[in-house]
């Protein structure tokens, strides 16, 4: 594309590429600079946050499939976590994990964390522990994303096939 350029101190009347030119709009530059970038950043952006097991979930027992808890899960130097943070029963909100092991052992129920020390390996997280505060007892675990609003959770003894799954979702 070639323009006519005129500069401040300079006149040419003959037509030279617009790359040449000083006077070259600009503002027309910036604003598709920054449109390109907005179109390469903000897909990557909503895709890390859709792909990530971070944040609110909504833990779904598997036996009734009603809803028991909030849990927000944190990532701590490296390493993923879980804490409870609502329990919608009433009637056990003040209760304590009487029969959890070592530091657990008669902490309250809320702000309890239940996964602990989960690494990313591919698509899931594993190599930690997931505890059940109704019977005290820590259970190998890993966690998947089955999509952007719903978690696998998998906590097992030994071998991933002896356990029970949970399919926890996001809480919006």
């Amino acid at each position: 594309m070639f323009l006519l350029c005129n500069r401040h101190q300079y006149s040419y009347n003959f037509e030279i590429p617009a790359i040449f030119c000083q006077t070259y709009n600009h503002e027309r530059f910036v604003m598709r600079n920054i449109l390109i970038f907005l179109l390469a950043i903000v897909p990557a952006v909503i895709m890390a946050q859709k792909g990530s097991v971070l944040g609110k979930w909504k833990a779904i027992d598997d036996h009734t499939g009603e809803a028991v808890s909030i849990v927000e899960i944190f990532e701590n130097q490296g390493k993923i976590y879980g804490k409870v943070l609502e329990i919608f029963n009433p009637a056990d909100r003040n209760k304590k994990c009487v029969s959890c092991p070592g530091a657990d052992k008669n902490k309250p129920l809320i702000g309890l964390t239940v996964i602990k020390g989960l690494t990313k390996d591919g698509d899931e997280y594993n190599g930690g522990e997931i505890l059940d505060p109704k019977h005290g007892k820590l259970y190998d675990c890993y966690i998947t994303l089955e999509n952007a609003n719903k978690l696998k959770v998998r906590g097992y003894i030994g071998l991933a096939f002896l356990g029970r799954t949970q399919y926890w979702h996001r809480v919006q």
